[in-house]
This record gives C-alpha cells, structure tokens and sequence, in this order.
C-alpha cells in the first residue's frame, strides 16, 4: 500500500486543520495510508520532514501543510523562505516529493479563503501535486 505523510503546523490551527482535512481526504480517496504528524510551528516541518524520510517506514512523499501569516515585520517573509528552501533540498536530494501546501497569506480572511472558502482548499491541491509526482517519479524509474 501506498504510504504518504503529511506534516502540519499547530500555529494557526483553525487554517491548519482545514488544510489537513483536504488533503488527508484526496490521499485517502487515492487509497493511500495517510500519517498525520503535528509539529509546534511552520520553522520545525523541515526536520520532521527529515525524520520521516530517514525513517523505518519512509513514505512515497510528504504534504507539507502550515499558515505563516505576514506581518508588520519581514519575520514571516524571512521564515517562509528559510522553509521553502530547506523543504526543496530535502525534496531533490531525497528524490521524494515533498508537496508545499504552506499557505502566507496576509490577512486570517485570505487564510480562510484558501482553506477552503472562495479559493478552494490549498491542502487538497497541495496532496494533488504529490500524488502526481509519485506517479511520475514511478514512472521515470526515479
């Protein structure tokens, strides 16, 4: 059976969960086995990543769900990059997909919106892109 995981940020949860909902439903709905993995905030999904990929029971690939709203500071901006980053390393230098469901929208509105209101549920995009990718990297003999 095909195993994915998904890493989700607790920071914003009220985003998070509905991020986590669409995407544990469209793997789910692939006939995947999905493992959910909860970490304190968007800075740690990275090294869970890691783990998970140096682990006894390494998935096919990863979702990576969080909400890292902007602020009056460059903060937010400086996170999002670092993760962005760290998850692309991991991603190449592991030939695993690692899907970026990380929303950084500006408002907790524009959150909502694409948690599942009027710009549809980035999670359920996000599980969409690694389901896909698996299916190429299998294809390709990757």
């Amino acid at each position: 059976m095909t195993r994915f995981a998904i890493v989700v940020s607790r920071w914003n949860e009220l985003i998070t969960r509905a991020l986590l909902a669409g995407a544990q439903e469209t793997l789910e709905e692939a006939g995947a086995t999905v493992d959910v993995h909860w970490v304190p905030g968007a800075w740690e999904i990275p090294v869970a990543v890691a783990a998970l990929l140096d682990g006894p029971t390494k998935p096919v690939g990863v979702v990576a769900l969080g909400c890292i709203l902007q602020g009056q500071t460059t903060h937010a901006g400086l996170l999002a990059g670092d993760v962005s980053s760290a998850l692309m390393g991991l991603q190449v230098s592991r030939k695993t997909p690692i899907a970026y469901g990380i929303l950084t929208p500006e408002t907790t509105e524009q959150a909502l919106e694409r948690a599942g209101l009027k710009m549809g549920n980035k999670g359920r995009e996000a599980a969409h892109s690694a389901l896909e990718m698996v299916e190429l990297l299998a294809k390709i003999g990757s």
